[in-house]
Formats: structure tokens, sequence, C-alpha cells
């Protein structure tokens, strides 16, 4: 018989941001006979999930692990919601596509309607036929998010919350106090290694030392933790990944939309992202852009200037250190993949849940599946760079892991091949990609597909797009309707 594992007396965690805030509350809650430590580090503005104002719908399951409502994220901390990403000019100056989640594309569409349409409206048309429900709705400007009790036209639609990044912060700091999670403001003079190359304790300064079982680095891209430890390594992604500099500017003028924008424009790339707190804004630049020129493009007064080496660590968990977050992997934040990333280690995390003598093979366990979380964010970041335009302001790089093969697929077949850890559906990465003006082939099945179902197919899928646009409320008007007790954070 296994005896019961005995859990770890403490846990201390480092990183005051959004990150480390969530961390410290999902790791006190899965282990409530555990001391949690929250050491408060101010996090450094190259610490894109700290700061993110959104993520992915995949981070709807860390929150409901949290018990943290959806109208607790509107009502205290400026949320909104996304449908829709709007891609302009990775193609071609001037051209467009826009990317939604989930499967609101009829799968019996896939057949000559995705050959023709490619999962969303051709450019300059008038046509109804689009690619998702989502994107109808957007483009209706109508949406509330539907009941999680009852069916109805909107219960399919897959959507991304938004939310001003302070005051999100203050309402995970309202949930770890309320769970016991004991905090620390302090910084890190000295890290102690013990035996077995783990880490036996941390010093702060002015404030002595702090032992603990198991330390989880959610310290940011300085990686406070898991930089001293002595197997500490890095995959260089400088290759792959062509931005050097990203410009960050301060969040002006509420927009109150349901699509999110990421631009290709000759400077760069830049991401739009609205909020009821303003408008956040990045740019992102290659090698040898002026920054005047750069700070122009940003159209925003900036905040910071972040200079941008792209890489992970070749192993996220060292003796009894676990890298979380940036703190893992860094990478140009060409759309909501940081924060996503961080909340998909953390469930990772909370899956093995160590104790307080740590098993190699959860060890080994854990660093194949984190290496391939991040792999698959690296690979997904690739594919925006391999898109035509991106190569001529970027210059041509070469396509990592099975970037190559999936690009092969998807033109020949319309196929996307599986992938373990990935942050995207099948689905979504082929609405990616053509979002992206890649242009897909027609699978083998479709050759042989009926015309007579493909239209019935198209009416079906019309008049669920109808029903839902009929019931969505005026997006706008509900969200004022919602939120006129709580005015939106100050950016």
């Amino acid at each position: 018989m296994s005896a019961p594992r005995n859990p770890c007396r403490r846990i201390v965690v480092v990183g005051g941001g959004q990150v480390g805030v969530l961390a410290a509350a999902a790791l006190r809650q899965a282990m409530p006979v555990s001391q949690v430590v929250l050491v408060g580090q101010q996090p450094n503005p190259a610490s894109f999930a700290d700061f993110a104002p959104t993520s992915l719908p995949n981070s709807t399951s860390m929150h409901e692990r949290l018990g943290l409502e959806e109208s607790e994220i509107v009502l205290k901390a400026g949320g909104s919601y996304r449908l829709v990403t709007r891609f302009q000019g990775w193609s071609a100056a001037g051209e467009e596509g826009l990317f939604s989640y989930g499967e609101t594309l009829d799968p019996t569409l896939k057949t000559a309607f995705a050959r023709e349409w490619g999962g969303t409206r051709q450019l300059g048309s008038n046509d109804r036929r689009q690619g998702s429900i989502a994107q109808m709705l957007a483009e209706a400007g109508r949406f509330a998010p539907p009941p999680p009790d009852q069916q109805t036209p909107l219960s399919e639609v897959d959507y991304a919350l938004r939310w001003n990044p302070a005051a999100y912060r203050d309402l995970l700091i309202e949930r770890a106090q309320a769970l016991g999670v004991d905090y620390i403001e302090g910084q890190i003079e000295a890290v102690e290694i013990g035996e077995g190359a783990s880490i036996a304790a941390i010093r702060l300064a002015g404030q002595g030392r702090v032992e603990a079982d198991l330390f989880v680095d959610c310290s940011g891209p300085a990686a406070t933790l898991s930089a001293s430890h002595p197997d500490f390594a890095l995959i260089d992604w400088s290759d792959t990944l062509p931005t050097r500099m990203v410009y960050v500017g301060r969040p002006i003028d509420a927009v109150i939309a349901l699509e999110d924008r990421v631009s290709l424009v000759d400077t760069g790339w830049v991401t739009q992202v609205a909020g009821r707190d303003g408008l956040h804004t990045m740019l992102g630049t290659g090698e040898g852009v002026d920054r005047d020129a750069a700070l122009a493009t940003l159209g925003a007064p900036a905040l910071a200037a972040i200079n941008l080496s792209s890489g992970r660590i070749a192993e996220p968990w060292l003796g009894n250190v676990i890298a979380i977050g940036d703190a893992s992997a860094r990478f140009e934040p060409v759309g909501p993949y940081h924060l996503d990333l961080a909340h998909r280690q953390i469930e990772l995390l909370l899956e093995m849940l160590p104790g307080k003598h740590i098993e190699p093979l959860e060890r080994d366990e854990y660093n194949r599946r984190s290496i391939m979380m991040m792999e698959a964010v690296h690979e997904t970041l690739a594919i925006h760079f391999a898109a035509r335009r991106a190569q001529t302001i970027f210059g041509k790089r070469p396509l990592p892991g099975r970037v190559a093969d999936e690009l092969d697929q998807f033109r020949r077949r319309g196929r996307i091949p599986f992938r373990e850890e990935d942050p995207l559906l099948a689905q979504e990465r082929f609405a990616l990609l053509v979002a992206l003006g890649f242009t897909p082939g027609l699978p083998p099945a479709a050759h042989n597909a009926d015309a007579a179902a493909e239209e019935q197919a198209h009416r079906d899928f019309a008049a669920r797009a109808q029903a839902a646009i009929d019931f969505a409320p005026p997006y706008a008007q509900w969200l004022a309707s919602v939120s006129q007790q709580s005015p939106a954070p100050a950016g």
C-alpha cells in the first residue's frame, strides 16, 4: 500500500504582479494545510503577463477555480468582452481578416464554402456568408454573455475577457487574502542553494531568511529564483522571432468594442486592445528602426520601451523551484499569449501538486508538458512572421518546430495537424492562418461533397447566426447598464 504524501510545510511564491498573486491564491486553495507566502516584488514593465489587460478564453477555467465570477471582473476591474481580433496588413497592405474563438464555424461548411471564403468574408463583398457567429455579432455590435444555466443562441459563442490590470490585480489580492495567503514586501538579496541543488531559502533585504519546501518563480523575465539555480539554462528563440523593441503606450480614450486589432505597418506590428479604461497599444519593431519613427507610430504617450530577446528556460522546474509565465519564457506580445501561458502552467502545477518530497517523475512530466506549452506559443508566433508581408518587413526567418509541416498541410489539404498543449483549438489555428493571409487547400473528403448539402449547411449557419443577432442586446448599451454603478478604473 502507498502511504499518503506529506504536504509542503511552506510554499513561497515570488512576484507581486497578477501572475504571482493568482499562483499564490490557487496554491493556497489547493493545499489549505500548507502555508503560502507571497513575496511581493514589484513587476518589471517587461513582464508582459503581469500587465496584460486580457487573455484567451481558456483563462475562464482559472477564474472558475478561484470562484471569481465574470460579473466581479466587469464590476470591479473594468471588465469588457472580445469576440474577434482583426488582423490588418499581414499578407499585403490594405488586406485584413478576422479571427474568432471556438468552433462556431459549422463543420459542413469547410468544403467548397471553406475554399471560397476561408472562414472569413471576401474583402470588399457585402455577402453575409461569414466565417463565424462571433464575427457577425461583432460587426452587428450585439452581445451579452450567455446565462450559464440555459441554452440560448449565444451559448456556442466563445469569448475572451478584458480588464484594467491594476484593478484586476487588486481583485486577485482580495481573493488571496480571503484564502489566507501571507504577504511579505521585499527585495531578494540572496538565494541559498541547499542539498541536491534545491533552494534552501531566500534572504530578503532587511527582513532575514525565508525557508520553504517549494518555490514558485513568478518574478518575470529576470527569473530571480530560477536564474540562481546551478542548472539554469536558456533556449534562444531570437533567430525565429524577430521583434527587438517593444513600445508600450499609455491607455487613452475608452473604446467599447467587441474586437481588438493586430496590425502590420511599415515600422512593425501594432496591437490594440479595447477597454473601458482606454485603448491599450503596443508596437513591436525589428532591428534598426528609428526610435522617433516608432514613437510616432505608437500614437500614444509611451510608458516603456523594452529591449526584447526571445527565448525560454531549458527546464522550468529545477530542483524545488518552478518558473511560471515570463520567468519561463520571453516573447513578443503579438496577441494575448503571455497570461494564457501562465494560467495553463499554474493549472499544470496544480495537477502535479507536489508534496514535501518532490518525485523526479512528476518534475520530468511537468517539464515535458510545460516545454510543449512554451514551444506551441513559439510556433504560433512564428506563423505570424511567416506571413507574406511580415517577411518583407522583418525579413525571412527559419520556421521552428513543426510550423513548416503545418503550413504545408494547411495549404495543400486545409488541414491543421493535432498538437498537444496548444494555446488554440485546431479550428482557431485554421482561422488564425486565414486571418494572416494564408490560403487553405481543400480537404480530400470535400471533393465529393454534395452541393445541395453544402447549400443547406449554409442556410442553417445563416439561420443560427441571425438567431444570435436577434437574441443579443446592443453590446454598448448592455455593458453600460451592468457597469453604471462601477465606473471604469483609471488607466
